[in-house]
């Protein structure tokens, strides 16, 4: 991981909610390196979500720099963030977010859509969603039905599907293990990283759990890295 340039690299970034003064936050910096897993501890409420939505370009900073890739996701129009996060950024939202009367190889291939150079990279698209969801443990014949018709544990493992095809260098995890117990905690860990590992990508994940840590190669608490700040009015 070291010698290379950050996958992610954040630096004297400031956002403050529009309308909202009483509230804002400050990240002097931060880094996640090449192929490096970390895991982002932080309470409900300090800030997790804002922090996720700034590094994937929902939202922008009034100030500083967001680099993903290389590219400075801050210094970009709306739609420019939304197509380096395309290209780049595998996300997996807490909620999972699946279409639920689409297919789930549609729900899978939907990020290719709007990232030419991601779905060039996929090469043979419903191919390699295919490959997918065979090392995730979903059979073929689940390909063609509705997410809507799938258990949780099944469209967990879509989710993850979809966060990794096309093999974006960045994925990001919106405490995806909230709702699990701890075997299934583990037994869905066992999966992304092995996934992970195939594609060589870097992974920022956000829980409040700290006992997953011993998976991650590091464990950063949000408050040693973000100012979360409410002001009296």
């Amino acid at each position: 991981m070291s010698g290379s340039a950050p996958i992610l690299n954040m630096r004297d970034v400031q956002f403050q909610w529009p309308g909202r003064s009483s509230f804002s936050l400050n990240v002097p910096a931060f880094r996640l390196e090449e192929g490096e897993t970390v895991l982002l501890l932080g309470e409900s409420g300090s800030g997790k979500s804002t922090l996720l939505s700034l590094i994937c370009g929902t939202l922008k900073p009034a100030s500083g720099i967001i680099d993903v890739s290389g590219t400075d996701m801050a210094a970009l129009s709306g739609a420019g963030r939304d197509r380096l996060r395309a290209e780049q950024i595998g996300v997996i939202f807490q909620q999972f977010n699946l279409l639920p009367f689409a297919t789930v190889s549609d729900n899978i291939l939907l990020p290719l859509c709007y990232a030419p150079n991601r779905s060039a990279r996929a090469k043979k698209p419903l191919a390699e969603a295919t490959s997918l969801c065979r090392s995730l443990g979903l059979s073929d014949d689940l390909l063609g039905q509705r997410a809507s018709a799938l258990s949780v544990g099944q469209q967990q493992r879509v989710a993850v599907a979809r966060a990794l095809i096309g093999q974006p260098p960045l994925m990001i995890a919106d405490e995806p293990t909230s709702s699990l117990d701890a075997s299934s905690q583990n037994a869905f860990l066992d999966v992304m990283f092995g996934q992970l590992g195939e594609i060589g990508a870097s992974l920022l994940m956000v829980s409040h759990d700290p006992r997953l840590g011993k998976r991650f190669d590091r464990v950063v608490e949000l408050s040693d890295i973000a100012k979360f700040e409410s002001h009296a009015a």
